[in-house]
């Protein structure tokens, strides 16, 4: 008698599998973001990154990097005001709650774009994949725009 290679134990064993790989990614499809907008200055100068982020998941969520092939690096930055003085550091990472909203704007959280490796005028789409820590990278497209159209 010829045993067939795809006996129960093996679908049941592939099926589990798959539902452990794809659990990541839903998690993933539980961020949304919306107005990602990249603004950048002249010459080499770095650009920054705004968008907003709403974290329609049941757990937060955890913003652990991004990366773009249009930049040697991608960092998360915060900026803030002490004694009237401008400061700005990277973060390792940023946990949002579930269900919350949160921005990324000027004079506060951005991406940091470092590095350009690639010509890019305003109105250019650029791709960025934002990285969490237990899913997926997320894809975004930012538009390029003026720094004083925020």
């Amino acid at each position: 008698m010829l045993r067939h290679p795809f006996n129960a134990p093996r679908l049941l064993a592939g099926g589990m599998l798959l539902m452990l790989i794809t659990a990541g990614h839903a998690s993933g499809q539980d961020v949304q973001i919306s107005d990602a907008r990249l603004s950048l200055l002249p010459g080499e100068q770095p650009g920054a990154g705004y968008f907003q982020l709403h974290n329609t998941g049941d757990e937060a969520a955890v913003l652990v990097g991004a990366q773009s092939d249009a930049f040697e690096e991608v960092e998360i930055h915060v900026s803030s005001e002490e004694n009237g003085m401008a400061h700005m550091h990277a973060l390792e990472q940023l946990e949002i709650e579930a269900g919350e909203r949160f921005e990324f704007a000027p004079k506060g959280h951005h991406l940091m774009f470092i590095g350009r490796k690639q010509t890019l005028s305003e109105g250019d789409d650029v791709e960025v994949l934002l990285e969490f820590d237990d899913a997926q990278p997320l894809p975004v497209t930012f538009d390029v725009v003026s720094p004083a159209s925020l």
